[in-house]
């Protein structure tokens, strides 16, 4: 498919852009819903069926507009006995309209097989205004909390207020999220802000942390008390069993499960670095923690809850929320017996839970997939992967709204905002739905997850191929929607995140404020083909990724996807993640593990820092980066008539934005004498690598590289391919000559590159004087430079790894080096001069003749 053809897949322009004539938001959002009825209802025949929803309504009603319902759970009940009936009144479809309000739900809606409509007969569920179905419960009653409470701060005796919580489902309610008007709270923890502390030590043996202690912070006495751990690309939730005082360090060991898997699975295990710092991490759900504004703490076993207001609330009418269920709906249909042709406008999904980790502990593998069993192989090796080292098996989180086995189903226009965990996940057996124009807001996980990632039963690594195709995910379309400040709990879930799918287009998406990566495309670590094909991923704009974690990227990709196309995304502005293990392991686009069989293209990024790890055949990457066109940077994003979304996006980070520095760097590589690879497969591998194929060369047994320094990384895992005997680095840059610092005169639009090679003679006090010469050149020999400038070199540089150099001279495309060289010595005996002397440091590499010192690299081009 041309990356041209791929802007225009499934567009459905609005017949009309009514929101930019609005002037205040409560009348954009009234206009809004008012239009999404009057569309809905314009849309439709005369025959279809009305079921009408109201908060003065009663669900002994009729359900007519004059006696409306008060619940959906009724309106799907009689929506669901006139399919039944097969009424003549629904040949145009039943909508279900629900009138303005916050609809507190007492348990899951439900959609069945018997809900499903038809094509010419579709139920929709649509809102006329702001429509809230809602998974939590008010609490009221607040009051200055009066006496004391055992553990609770000093500075915060007489600021915080109490109330008791309600008893939801006669179990108590328990929660890990609170929302004051309309704004999330910090759950009571140790350190102020974004900021953490780092661990001493972990040991896996006895499966303990050693963390540093805290001045007038008690850790006696802590029932309930948790710790967050950021480790590489995720973080695990840990339920404190006990602390022991060691000195100035607290001993902590955890709950089971969580204890076992986080100390036996080696990936991403806990970060130990004198170089860059050990793991941080934070205690959280402590009374001893509370104290700041804005921070609460729930007494589960009394049924209170504790809060210091900030300055703006108001607790004698302040709105708090706690959520109560994890899911708000669930659409279940069967393999045989899928759930089609119901889609839901303009509703907005509010206040989910989800408890596993107060419950079991939380210890994701990636992208917010939690292991249930993980651990490290004896010997590494398996049938598909022989240097595979660990075994994971894992399970999914809980969401809003979940999805099996359904197709042409739709999200249009709806809000997902105030969720504990994923928002919107089409799970498995799902095809042709549609995911459009909607908000993902103040989500703790992922925003969307859709397709197979790993069942329970299967280990992670192991390719997926169902014998059935329809428990694929196949042909949805995930586009035009907002995803600003999601993953702000779960810092390794994701924007984004696609499992084993096929023909999955996600397009023209804004993704904003996420801590890991924006899009995640993929699964199971394999080059081996598995259900995976076709998958577009095109015009889609992602910034302000990274907050937290790394080995990050605004597109990531793992495993064989045949005929799948990575094109025209803008992705900018990572965040300086202050915890990262590794903190320049940071990319724009980052094919990992497997990936096989990607045209990567026109993608602008503000500079070329890319991974390709291990990854399969096949891959095509051409033109990438800064340069690619105006034209396509400005239209990837969210298109026009859904530019509205954008007055709902997230305040950014005050973390600092990552700048790449882009250097030069050379690989040389070393093969047996007749092993070079061929000229084909060189060719190949820089189509494969995002290299030109004009920055290889070849000298009788070695091949150079030259490079950007910010495709060093990828190109040290994917050089492993060509199967050189010796691969060596070039970094050391200690000679610079640039036309334009050193003539003052810009460079040329174009230029070629002549690259020689040379070894330093063996004696090091020598070696050392003929870099002290080059140190001092431009001061006491500018007459070299001058030599270079009427030599129209436009660069000169000179790297060195132990005692060979790397020269590598730049000159105007087209032209000769034997005619530019003789005018550097051309009335100026000074160069004459100065290549004498360098003549006595320097010797020829192994291979040259006796009388040869420097050689040239040709190009393969």
């Amino acid at each position: 498919m041309e990356a041209g053809k791929m802007q225009s897949i499934n567009k459905k322009k609005p017949s009309i852009t009514w929101f930019v004539l609005t002037q205040t938001k409560g009348f954009r959002l009234k206009l809004f819903y008012g239009f999404v009825i009057l569309l809905s209802l314009l849309g439709f025949k005369a025959s279809a069926e009305d079921i009408y929803i109201a908060k003065n309504g009663s669900d002994n009603n009729l359900g007519t507009k004059e006696k409306p319902l008060a619940t959906l759970h009724f309106a799907i009940r009689k929506a669901r006995e006139l399919r039944c009936l097969n009424k003549s009144s629904i040949k145009g479809g039943i909508r279900i309209i629900i009138g303005k309000g916050i609809y507190q739900l007492h348990e899951p809606v439900v959609l069945r097989p018997e809900d499903s409509g038809k094509k010419d007969s579709p139920t929709e569920i649509i809102a006329t205004e702001k429509v809230v179905l809602s998974g939590g419960v008010k609490i009221n009653g607040w009051r200055k909390l009066a006496g004391t409470v055992p553990g609770l701060p000093k500075i915060a005796k007489g600021k915080v207020w109490v109330a008791d919580v309600p008893n939801f489902d006669g179990n108590g309610l328990l929660f890990r999220q609170l929302w004051v008007n309309g704004s999330k709270a910090v759950r009571a923890k140790n350190y102020d802000g974004d900021a953490m502390g780092r661990i001493l030590s972990w040991d896996t043996k006895n499966q303990t942390c050693k963390i540093p202690l805290q001045k007038d912070i008690n850790l006696d006495n802590v029932k309930g008390m948790e710790m967050l751990i950021h480790q590489w690309w995720a973080v695990a939730n840990l339920r404190v069993k006990s602390v022991k005082i060691i000195g100035n360090a607290a001993e902590l060991s955890f709950m089971q499960p969580e204890s076992r898997i986080q100390s036996e699975h080696p990936w991403p295990a806990p970060w130990i670095s004198k170089k860059t710092g050990n793991s941080a991490f934070y205690l959280t759900n402590a009374i001893q923690f509370l104290n700041k504004p804005g921070e609460w703490f729930e007494d589960f076993k009394n049924q209170k809850l504790y809060y210091w207001p900030k300055a703006s609330d108001n607790m004698l009418n302040a709105e708090v929320i706690a959520p109560v269920l994890e899911n708000l709906l669930t659409i279940e249909g069967t393999i045989d017996n899928p759930v089609a042709y119901v889609n839901f406008k303009g509703i907005s999904f509010e206040h989910s839970t989800w408890l596993r980790p107060s419950k079991q502990g939380h210890v994701p593998h990636q992208a917010g997939m939690y292991m249930l069993d993980a651990y490290k192989l004896e010997k590494a090796g398996t049938p598909d992967k022989p240097t595979l080292e660990n075994q994971a098996w894992v399970g999914r989180p809980a969401s809003a709204v979940e999805v099996t086995y359904a197709n042409n189903t739709s999200f249009n226009s709806c809000h997902f905002e105030h969720l504990a965990s994923t928002g919107l996940d089409y799970k498995i057996g799902t095809s042709d739905n549609e995911i459009r124009g909607n908000l993902f807001k103040d989500i703790g996980g992922s925003a969307i997850l859709i397709g197979t990632f790993s069942n329970e039963a299967t280990e992670v690594h192991l390719p997926y191929n169902p014998s059935d195709n329809r428990e694929i995910s196949t042909n949805d379309n995930i586009e035009n929607n907002l995803i600003t400040d999601v993953t702000n709990e779960d810092w390794g879930a994701v924007g984004i995140g696609a499992g084993y799918v096929r023909g999955i287009k996600i397009l023209h998406n804004e993704i904003s404020d996420v801590s890991y990566s924006g899009i995640s495309m993929g699964w199971g670590w394999t080059k081996t083909q598995n259900a995976m094909k076709n998958n577009t991923i095109s015009s889609n704009k992602i910034h302000h990724y990274g907050k937290h974690m790394y080995d990050v990227a605004g597109i990531y990709t793992l495993s064989a996807q045949p005929e799948s196309f990575i094109t025209e995304n803008v992705i900018d502005s990572i965040y300086k993640a202050p915890f990262a293990h590794l903190p320049e392991h940071w990319f724009y686009l980052y094919t990992d593990e497997g990936s096989s069989y990607f045209t990567v293209k026109n993608n602008w990024t503000p500079a070329e820092k890319y991974l390709q790890n291990a990854n399969g055949p096949d891959n095509l990457w051409e033109s990438n980066g800064p340069k690619v066109p105006e034209d396509i940077k400005r239209k990837a994003g969210l298109e026009k008539p859904f530019q509205y979304l954008l007055r709902e996006k997230a305040q950014y980070s005050n973390n600092s934005i990552n700048l790449a520095e882009d250097k030069s760097a050379v690989f040389e590589l070393i093969f047996k004498e007749d092993n070079l690879p061929s000229y084909n497969a060189l060719k190949t591998f820089a189509k494969e690598n995002n290299l030109a194929s004009s920055s290889i060369y070849t000298w009788n047994n070695r091949l150079v590289i030259y490079t950007s320094s910010l495709k060093v990384e990828s190109l040290q895992q994917t050089l492993k391919r060509l199967n050189a005997t010796e691969i060596k680095l070039y970094v050391y840059l200690f000679y610079d000559f640039k036309r334009e610092k050193n003539c003052g005169e810009k460079p040329v639009a174009e230029w070629d590159n002549i690259v020689l090679s040379v070894n330093l003679v063996k004696d090091e006090k020598m070696q050392k004087e003929y870099l002290d010469y080059h140190k001092t050149q431009f001061e006491k020999w500018p007459e070299i430079s001058k030599g270079f400038c009427n030599a129209e070199f436009q660069r000169l540089a000179i790297f060195k790894n132990e005692r060979q150099l790397m020269l590598i001279i730049s000159i105007p495309k087209g032209k000769k080096l034997d005619d530019l060289n003789p005018k550097t010595t051309l009335n100026n005996p000074k160069v004459n001069e100065w290549n004498a002397i360098m003549k006595k440091y320097q010797e020829g590499i192994q291979g040259t003749k006796p009388d040869e010192v420097w050689v040239f690299f040709k190009p393969i081009e």
